[in-house]
């Protein structure tokens, strides 16, 4: 394989492996934020 070919497949990679990082912060992030309002709320009562 050249150069031509390998990076274009290297970005791709790359590309993909940003998307499935930041997604998987996002899914944390949220489920984070929504246990601590469900702490909050069961302390209130």
């Amino acid at each position: 394989m050249d150069q031509a070919t390998v990076l274009p497949i290297l970005g791709a990679a790359a590309f993909g492996l940003l998307v499935v990082v930041t997604m998987g912060i996002l899914y944390l992030t949220l489920s984070g934020w929504k246990d601590k309002r469900r702490q909050e709320i069961d302390r209130k009562r």
